[in-house]
């Protein structure tokens, strides 16, 4: 029997999608669990998490059985932790309120009032948690959302562990969810990773990106690697530059006491704007579980190159007075609780490199900001100009770079530009776009980023979620633009309503590009 007889022979029979459990496309259906909430009075538990509950729930992707605990400062019995949920839920979830669905979700609710320093408090939500255990069979099974401010993280997973909450067991599970930030820079960082592995293991901590989690995310997976007409030209070899852009259309609202201090870079390029720059530069995985989408992204990170000049290759500014949404909007200077002093950016833009063979000599621009003239989020792959045109100049000469486009939200998408030719007996060759909308190509709505990632914390189910080291490969990125930027550079003042200071558009005009004006 010839070796290629052997290997036909020993292959295992194609399983049936009908009954193969990784299939995704079945339902994935979390088993017998519970969620506990630390910080349930606050505006993300309020405005996505409880909704995102409820959206799971409605779907049948929750068990009959699921409970779910909120704990905070506030003296609320039982009775009035659910009517919080019912109004939360009414108002923000994605899908339709049904009385059933509520009443059984409803059941499961608990509240513990108390403090995360407090011993007593924390007994009080073991002894919950082990009657939720006993009627609504739990099974032991709980994940702890930390929605809370960052500094009380190691309070609070410390007393998970003394009075054991966070013990595994070989019939049930414990896992912790972490919200961004993930530190304010790499020491910190790699503080945080210590406390925290300390109680829980790698496996059990999930850091949530909620962009991460979001369909056109996870779209440009598809995009790359199940279309042969992309992944081909997706390199230095036919790519100009890669534009990454977060924008916001409103100031800091209510955040002045998170946001003073951290600033966009944190907030935002240090996550977001970073995991889609790795998402679009990685090589193929050889599958998608976690551990080989990690090792992908990693390798991305680590490849990461600054600009020598930091002076000339970023920019930073803070948004002044000015018209943004039709009416006269106040400087960041003057949101209340800033500082008149305060050296906060609420603009931040950076060019990199990834020195890798795919993308050597390729450019990755990377801005957000707020106050700028619109909200969105996209990613731009930006062509190379073709090496030669067989027609006149007049012909082209309003002819730019093909473009593809991803717009991660609002309008989520896919856009392509590319030239063709003006209808007439001349020949004029001009940028004309092919467009994809996920709301015109498919009749069900994509389900919200948290609703995916909840479950997929219940499940176990890591792909989306950072690793340790990603979050400090991203700080070694950032640290050294932060500390630039605090020690030598000014902090340029633009209007509100603008597209950022005038530093930003000197960065890529040094290069010959321009930012795009989505």
């Amino acid at each position: 029997m010839t070796d290629e007889a052997v290997l036909v022979k020993n292959r295992p029979a194609p399983s049936n999608p009908l009954r193969d459990p990784q299939d995704r496309r079945l339902p994935r259906i979390a088993g017998p669990c519970g969620l506990i909430i630390f910080g349930v009075t606050g505006d993300l538990a309020r405005t996505k998490l409880m909704p995102a509950v409820y959206d799971l729930a409605n779907r049948g992707l929750l068990p009959p059985g699921f409970a779910l605990v909120g704990f905070a400062r506030r003296e609320w019995a039982n009775e009035d932790f659910e009517k919080v949920v019912h109004d939360a839920v009414k108002e923000h979830a994605r899908t339709p309120f049904r009385e059933e669905v509520w009443k059984q979700l409803r059941e499961g609710c608990r509240f513990v009032q108390g403090e995360l320093g407090d011993d007593p408090s924390f007994e009080r939500l073991r002894t919950t948690i082990d009657e939720l255990d006993r009627e609504r069979g739990t099974n032991g099974n709980h994940a702890f959302y930390l929605s809370v401010p960052p500094k009380l993280f190691p309070v609070t997973v410390r007393q998970l562990k003394e009075h054991g909450l966070a013990d595994q067991g070989t019939e049930h599970w414990r896992r912790v969810v972490v919200e961004k930030p993930f530190g304010h820079n790499l020491e910190s960082a790699r503080e945080l990773n210590q406390i925290v592995s300390e109680v829980f293991p790698p496996e059990a901590v999930f850091r949530i990106d909620h962009y991460l989690g979001k369909e056109t995310v996870q779209n440009i997976f598809a995009l790359r690697f199940a279309n042969q007409m992309f992944e081909p030209v997706w390199n230095a070899n036919y790519v100009d530059h890669v534009q990454i852009t977060m924008a916001e259309d409103i100031g800091i609202g209510g955040r002045a006491g998170y946001y003073d201090g951290i600033g966009a870079a944190r907030d935002v390029i240090q996550n977001h704007l970073l995991q889609l720059l790795a998402l679009n530069a990685m090589e193929e995985p050889v599958s998608f579980d976690a551990r080989a989408l990690r090792i992908e992204k990693q390798k991305v990170l680590a490849a990461v190159q600054l600009p020598r000049r930091l002076d000339l290759h970023t920019a930073h500014g803070q948004y002044a007075d000015g018209w943004a949404g039709g009416r006269k909007v106040g400087a960041y200077l003057d949101e209340e609780g800033i500082p008149k002093d305060s050296r906060t950016e609420t603009y931040a833009a950076i060019k990199l490199e990834v020195d890798t063979r795919r993308w050597a000599g390729v450019p990755f621009y990377l801005r957000t900001g707020k106050r700028l003239p619109k909200r969105v989020t996209e990613v731009a792959v930006v062509f190379k100009r073709a090496p030669h045109l067989p027609f006149a100049a007049t012909a082209t000469e309003e002819l730019g770079h093909n473009t593809l486009v991803m717009r991660i939200q609002p309008d989520e998408g896919i856009t392509i530009r590319f030239g063709s030719k003006v209808p007439g007996t001349q020949l004029e060759i001009r940028d004309v776009t092919m467009d994809f909308a996920y709301g015109g190509a498919f009749t069900e709505s994509s389900p919200e980023a948290y609703e995916r990632l909840i479950l997929d914390v219940l499940l176990g189910d890591p792909p989306l979620f950072p690793q340790h080291e990603e979050v400090e490969l991203s700080w070694q990125i950032l640290d050294p633009i932060v500390d630039f930027w605090a020690e030598h550079a000014k902090l340029e003042q633009y209007p509100s309503g603008t597209w950022g200071p005038s530093s930003a558009d000197e960065m890529l005009a040094r290069d010959g590009r321009t930012w795009r004006r989505p």
